[in-house]
C-alpha cells in the first residue's frame, strides 16, 4: 500500500473517541488487574486532553544519534532532507492551500545558523504539478534519509505569527499507511491563536479530530526561540517545552492500533497555509518565516 505522507482531519471535538473505548479496556481488564497505575495511564490518554506535567530532558545514557545545527548556509542539507510535493497537483489534506515547492531558496534556505521555511504568496502555475494555488512554502523530512524507534527529540525554533499560517513539527511512520502507521505531533500551532502551542497523538484507535494530546500558553512562541521535546520510548511519549511536560500519551498495552510506535517514523517540518486549522488568510502578513535552530536525535545506548 503506498504511504500518505498526510493526514486528514474531522471536525469532531478533540479526544471524543477515545474517552469510551479506552477507559472501557481498562474496565476490562478486571479486579487487581486494575492498578492505579493503569487507571491514571488511561486518564492520561483520553479524558484530559492528554494532559501531563513535570520535567523533561536528556535522558541518562542517551546519546546524540543524528542532527542538522544549519551551520552551512544554502539549501536545507540534501544527506539530512528531501521534499515533500506528492500532493501539489490534487492539493493537500485539510483543505490546506500552499504549494509545497522542491529545492528554491525562496522557500527554505539555511541562513545565519538558521533554517528558514518562508511562505509567500505567490503562483507556480508554469510548474506541472501546480494544482491552483496562490501561495508557496515547504515541507522538508527525513524519509529515505533518517528514521527512528524511540529516542529523545529536540528541535529549537521561533514560529510565524501570521492569520492563516500553521508550522508543524511532527513524524509519521515509514511502514504503512495512516494512520494505522501512527503520528506524533511534537509541535503544531495556528497563527490565528499565537500564545496557544500543543502536541497531539494520532493512531487508529483515534486520530484527526480525535486525537490524543494537549497544549499550553507560550507568549513567545512567535517572538522569540523556544525548545520542542519530545521522550518516546516503549512504555509512554512525552511532550515538552523548555523543559516542561504538557501533555503524554502511555502504551496501555491494547496492540497496535492504540500503540503503533513500536516501529520506525521520520521527521517532518513544515509550514501549512490556510486549511482545517489554519484558518482564513490574511495576505498582508506574506511573506512570513518560521526559523529553526537545530534539530537533535538521541537514542539510547548508541
Amino acid at each position: 500500500m503506498k504511504q500518505r505522507l498526510t493526514r486528514r482531519w474531522s471536525a469532531t471535538p478533540l479526544m471524543t473517541a477515545l474517552a469510551v473505548t479506552a477507559m472501557t479496556g481498562v474496565t476490562a481488564l478486571g479486579g487487581d488487574a486494575v492498578s492505579a497505575q493503569a487507571a491514571q495511564a488511561a486518564q492520561t490518554a483520553t479524558g484530559k486532553n492528554g494532559a501531563a506535567s513535570g520535567p523533561i530532558g536528556l535522558p541518562a545514557g542517551y546519546t546524540l544519534v543524528w542532527s542538522d545545527e544549519f551551520d552551512r548556509n544554502g539549501l536545507p542539507d540534501e544527506s539530512r532532507w528531501a521534499y515533500d510535493t506528492g500532493m501539489n497537483k490534487q492539493g493537500w489534506h485539510n483543505r490546506e492551500k500552499q504549494y509545497y515547492a522542491g529545492p528554491r531558496m525562496e522557500n527554505a534556505s539555511v541562513r545565519d545558523g538558521k533554517l528558514v521555511i518562508t511562505a509567500r504568496k505567490e503562483s507556480m502555475s508554469s510548474l506541472p504539478d501546480w494544482g491552483g494555488q496562490q501561495y508557496t512554502s515547504t515541507r522538508l523530512i527525513t524519509k529515505g534519509k533518517a528514521e527512528w524507534t524511540y529516542g529523545y527529540f529536540e528541535i529549537r525554533a521561533k514560529l510565524p505569527c501570521g492569520q492563516g499560517t500553521w508550522p508543524a513539527i511532527w513524524m509519521l511512520g515509514s511502514q504503512g499507511d495512516w494512520p494505522a502507521s501512527g503520528e506524533l505531533d511534537i509541535l503544531e500551532h495556528m497563527g490565528q491563536k499565537p500564545e496557544w502551542v500543543f502536541s497531539t497523538v494520532h493512531t487508529t484507535t483515534g486520530h484527526g479530530g480525535h486525537g490524543v494530546g494537549d497544549g499550553r500558553v507560550l507568549k513567545t512562541a512567535c517572538s522569540g526561540f523556544h525548545t520542542y521535546q519530545m521522550l518516546w520510548t516503549p512504555q509512554e511519549v512525552r511532550f515538552g517545552i523548555d523543559g516542561q511536560v504538557h501533555a503524554a500519551y502511555p502504551n496501555l498495552g491494547k496492540g497496535s492500533a492504540q500503540w503503533p510506535f513500536a516501529k520506525p517514523q521520520f521527521l517532518i517540518l513544515n509550514l501549512a497555509i490556510g486549511g482545517d486549522l489554519g484558518g482564513e488568510i490574511d495576505d498582508r502578513i506574506f511573506p512570513i518565516g518560521y526559523e529553526v535552530e537545530f534539530v537533535r536525535v538521541y537514542q539510547q545506548g548508541r
